[in-house]
């Protein structure tokens, strides 16, 4: 049951016009900026999107036989994650995420559970997971507490790179976790890769983007991996294959006769 809901909760996590920055000269390999109101301006801006539809093929590997999956996942600014799991043509499990927290069913065992946001960073091996940084994270936007005093940002001829100075103390709900964080950036200011490495422990996220296009003036990218290494490894792929900005309706019901589930 467990291997299911993390299914569920990873895949969550889980127009080509792109323009490049200009670059006049080479740029010495890690040369260190001093500052750039420039890029933490860029990525720390908030979309512009009110609702945002993605259709996804999602790609788990775990060490057990997982066959593709589809899944919708739709995502109000602000309110919600929506998320349809299908395999083979046949609903498997819909889940909803919201300020309050998770909801989610499966079919197969006719069980669904009801969740603040604990349980989804417990599966990422992080504390401060809530909304809006889970939307941050599906569409490659920065989704982690950024103080531009706390981190080194270098830069050469392809990206730009922060590096965290110590490690980052981040509070969430009473707990306080720290990380050592490497994030890395294109030319464009867009998520290339993120790493979060657990400073009490070997758990690391890591988040990586690739194939960014951008849809109605919003960058987006069109696939994302996630790894997490904990106890055992997973990896998640969402190969994202349409981006709609119209919004849709998002039914969530838990059916009949379902038994709720605890997650330990």
């Amino acid at each position: 049951m467990k291997k299911f809901f993390v299914l569920i909760f990873c895949a969550l996590i889980l127009g080509s016009c792109k323009t490049k920055t200009a670059i006049n000269k080479p740029i010495d390999s890690n040369a260190e900026l001093a500052s750039s109101k420039v890029f933490y301006n860029s990525i720390l801006k908030e979309s512009t999107y009110e609702g945002l539809k993605i259709n996804s093929k999602v790609n788990i590997e775990n060490g057990s036989f997982i066959p593709t999956l589809d899944a919708t996942i739709y995502l109000e600014k602000d309110q919600k994650v929506w998320l349809n799991i299908t395999a083979l043509f046949l609903q498997m499990a819909r889940g909803i995420a919201t300020t309050d927290g998770i909801k989610a069913y499966e079919k197969y065992n006719k069980t669904y559970i009801d969740s603040d946001f604990s349980y989804l960073n417990q599966l990422l091996n992080v504390n401060f997971i809530d909304l809006k940084s889970l939307q941050n994270l599906l569409i490659g936007k920065t989704f982690i507490p950024i103080d531009e005093n706390d981190f080194k940002l270098t830069r050469n001829a392809e990206n730009y790179t922060l590096t965290s100075i110590k490690n980052q103390e981040i509070k969430s709900n009473g707990k306080v976790s720290e990380y050592a964080i490497k994030m890395v950036y294109n030319t464009d200011f867009n998520l290339e890769s993120v790493s979060l490495k657990d400073a009490s422990s070997d758990d690391n996220l890591e988040v990586f983007y690739s194939n960014w296009e951008i849809v109605n003036n919003i960058p987006l990218p069109q696939n994302v991996k996630i790894i997490i290494n904990g106890k055992k490894r997973s990896e998640i792929l969402l190969e994202n294959t349409k981006f709609d900005f119209s919004k849709m309706e998002t039914p969530y019901s838990v059916p009949n006769n379902y038994k709720k589930t605890v997650i330990r």
